[in-house]
């Protein structure tokens, strides 16, 4: 299904509590890049990006609401970007939908913390994938220089982080952005 579609995300969050009960963890992770200079980005191009990785949260988190609310120790993890904290060149739309995303977890964590709901942004910043692998020699040395710790992350340690967020033992943090990057937003 279509994240950004509203009415498709309400059906399948019906659909998966219907199958599976009550859901207390929701970790919102989908998302796309169109990665274009600003002066050559396309409206669609805007769009895909913050209807995706933007409004796919918003959705996400509107069809497992009341769920959530009625969930012990209920848990929404939001996955920003560094891009998201800092920006970058030719990724405007993409550092727009991840930066929107840190206000709809702060948001979010003030409205539903009553209701004993945390809400948390990660904000992974390179990580170890096929898409940094596939950049050249030299662009990777470039980014390595602007990361303290002077390596990629890895994905076990991005879920180490979501996992903690996820559990009991993060029953008193919410609201927060937790960079995983290596010092490069600091």
């Amino acid at each position: 299904m279509d994240i950004a579609d509203f009415e498709a995300m309400q059906e399948t969050g019906k659909q998966i509590i219907a199958d599976f009960g009550e859901v207390n963890i929701l970790v919102n992770n989908a998302g796309i890049t169109r990665d274009k200079l600003f002066l050559l980005m396309r409206e669609d191009d805007w769009d895909a990006v913050l209807d995706t990785n933007l409004k796919g949260a918003f959705n996400a988190i509107k069809a497992f609401q009341r769920s959530l609310l009625r969930a012990r120790d209920p848990r929404i993890i939001n996955i920003s970007s560094v891009t998201g904290l800092l920006g970058n060149a030719g990724q405007a739309n993409s550092a727009a939908s991840k930066a929107g995303l840190l206000g709809l977890t702060k948001s979010i964590a003030r409205e539903l913390s009553s209701r004993q709901v945390t809400c948390n942004a990660v904000a992974p910043g390179f990580i170890d994938t096929d898409m940094t692998a596939g950049l050249s020699e030299a662009i990777q040395n470039e980014i390595l220089s602007r990361i303290p710790l002077r390596s990629f992350g890895n994905s076990k340690e991005v879920a180490s982080l979501i996992l903690y967020l996820a559990s009991p033992a993060a029953r008193y943090i919410t609201g927060q952005v937790i960079a995983i990057d290596g010092g490069m937003a600091m």
